[in-house]
């Protein structure tokens, strides 16, 4: 592809390209529409996305997200296109350009965790996810300028940790009653005249978004008009949704307002509490007829989207009385515990509380947890010690770090207990002629502090299975409320990333360690980056597996690094967890969206 300097047209290949400069000139542009939103500047925030959107830097930044970066890379849309080579993704960075035309989405099944049911996905063309990442990039920085502090879900820097700190903020010192509520087929039932109306951009970004929204799905070689929804698999379709649920919180602090009640009107808008996540949201208050209020309000509200709540997920509850006090939301169980006075803490007047506010697992997380476990378990009857610890370790260490910023250490014991008595039945099976001492001798052993460590036989090297409760527990500081990657405070963001729950120990040490840059470009680390870890000295140069060997890179400064230093094989299409024996192992470590719920 040519690109033109001052008087001179200069053909550039995919490998040439300078990464450093192409983020930093997105970037600046990115963060000049959020400054300009911020001060209410219309028209110099419109024409900064006319440039962006035209800017060879964000075309081609685009496409790299989207064909190299994103793990969708090989998911084809109804044109079959995958996994572009070099070649490819420069020929489709001159082919960007907004217009009134898009390909329908195929249609694609996947199970929801926990259910029966299947959410439907919507894959668009790689053409298509290349020019919903650029759209995106021009309107992310102007919408975070706009959505509410208490908006978590779909947005960078914020995950639902962010969620579960706000609610905790808003309970901490006083009992109330919480509307727990969810709208039904959020993504699937959005107003596309009314959506289109309230995203308030320039007329080509507009022709083009509406022209995704109706361009139909292609189900079972059947083309399916999409009158309304946002096709959940776009790239674009989650800002769509935020946007589609931007003003909820404003709406209900308005309406307390108008409400009759003692105190200021600013004391009032302060007593009520919206906090969302995509289309999950609680209110809080700590009068039951406010919250019912505040549900036929909202419910109203939703209505001018088209959208509704959804009956059986919404309930009214109370967070100290009752006979089922407290909530889950968003796999975390929030309660109030009545303890003695000199069991807890003050509150802002110095009196007792009289009450504590524990957030542990829900139920239903612990449940589903375990029988992913006990599926794993018994679909490796007769597979070796290592590989079931290899299959079992990645799942304990995600579900142990996404539940480690709460009251966890307890129901991590009966885990590990649970997970123990399916081992010894494991073992038993496979050795039915055997004692049960003989199985213990065999599968458990005694590895440094650890009396009953499920690990292999092996002298020098052990693999032994992670435990819960090994997982140290750790608050999660909650993210300032209008706080944003793209309001220039990278050195702020860069730090969060090292301490998001469900960063591997590995990634968080070398973040520290390297100050939150890449140690190939020297770029910070932003939330929408894939980083993986490299080994300095290659493991096929002798390189070892030890922390002055290893670096954190972007994915593509990885790519760049490993195809000029000799390592054998390429990794351009290989993703690997971390190690499950936690030993440095692995090459190679996928981290995004780090503190997002589990799938």
């Amino acid at each position: 592809m040519s690109k033109t300097v001052g008087n001179n047209t200069v053909r550039l290949e995919w490998r040439d390209i300078d990464w450093k400069k192409v983020e930093r000139q997105v970037f600046r542009l990115q963060k000049r529409i959020y400054q300009a939103e911020r001060r209410g500047d219309v028209k110099t925030v419109r024409g900064l996305q006319k440039l962006l959107v035209k800017s060879w830097s964000a075309r081609v930044l685009a496409v790299r997200r989207v064909t190299q970066d994103n793990q969708g890379k090989k998911t084809a849309g109804v044109d079959g296109v995958k996994a572009l080579s070099p070649k490819a993704r420069m020929s489709l960075v001159g082919q960007l350009k907004l217009g009134s035309k898009a390909k329908p989405a195929r249609r694609v099944w996947i199970p929801k965790p926990g259910r029966d049911e299947k959410r439907p996905l919507g894959i668009p063309t790689m053409y298509d996810r290349a020019l919903q990442a650029l759209v995106k990039m021009a309107l992310e920085p102007q919408w975070e300028a706009r959505f509410e502090p208490n908006s978590y879900g779909f947005r960078p820097g914020r995950s639902c940790h962010n969620a579960i700190g706000a609610i905790f903020l808003s309970l901490r010192f006083k009992s109330k009653w919480v509307l727990d509520a969810d709208i039904a087929k959020c993504f699937d039932k959005i107003d596309h005249s009314k959506l289109l109306n309230k995203i308030d951009t320039f007329p080509a970004i507009r022709r083009q978004i509406r022209a995704w929204l109706k361009a139909g799905v292609i189900d079972s070689r059947q083309l399916i008009p999409t009158d309304e929804g946002t096709p959940q698999g776009g790239v674009i379709s989650p800002l769509l949704a935020n946007i589609a649920l931007h003003g909820m919180e404003e709406s209900i602090k308005d309406f307390m307002e108008e409400l009759p009640g003692k105190g200021s009107r600013i004391k009032r808008r302060k007593a009520v509490s919206l906090i969302r996540y995509a289309d999950d949201f609680v209110i809080i208050h700590e009068n039951k007829d406010v919250i019912i209020k505040c549900r036929d309000h909202i419910s109203e509200w939703l209505k001018g989207m088209g959208l509704e709540l959804k009956e059986a997920k919404t309930h009214i509850t109370h967070t100290l009385e009752g006979d089922k006090p407290g909530f889950d939301f968003l796999g975390f169980n929030i309660r109030q515990h009545k303890v003695g006075k000199y069991k807890t803490g003050s509150n802002t007047y110095g009196k007792p509380l009289g009450f504590k506010t524990i957030i542990k697992p829900s139920k239903k997380a612990i449940n589903t947890h375990y029988q992913k476990l006990k599926q794993i378990v018994d679909s490796h009857i007769s597979a070796p010690q290592e590989v079931l610890i290899n299959h079992l370790n990645p799942v304990i260490r995600g579900w142990s770090n996404y539940y480690s910023t709460v009251v966890s250490k307890e129901v991590f014991s009966q885990m590990d207990n649970l997970l123990y008595q399916k081992l010894a039945r494991w073992g038993r099976k496979i050795h039915p002629n055997k004692t049960g001492k003989w199985v213990a001798r065999k599968y458990w052993q005694m590895i440094d502090n650890r009396n009953w460590a499920f690990a292999t036989r092996s002298e020098s090297n052990p693999m032994q299975l992670r435990t819960h409760a090994e997982t140290p527990i750790i608050r999660h500081i909650k993210v300032k409320g209008e706080a944003s990657p793209y309001d220039g405070n990278l050195k702020y963001w860069s730090t969060r990333m090292g301490k998001q729950p469900g960063v591997p120990t590995r990634v968080s040490k070398l973040l520290k360690r390297q100050k939150g840059k890449c140690a190939h470009c020297g770029l910070r680390f932003r939330e929408e980056d894939v980083m993986e870890i490299d080994h300095v000295i290659p493991k096929s140069k002798g390189g070892k597996n030890t922390y002055k060997n290893l670096q954190l890179l972007h994915r593509h400064c990885h790519d760049v690094k490993t195809a000029s230093d000799g390592s054998l094989g390429s990794h351009d299409n290989q993703v690997v967890e971390e190690p499950d024996d936690g030993k440095l192992s692995s090459p190679v470590l996928k981290t995004s969206r780090v503190g997002d719920c589990p799938a």
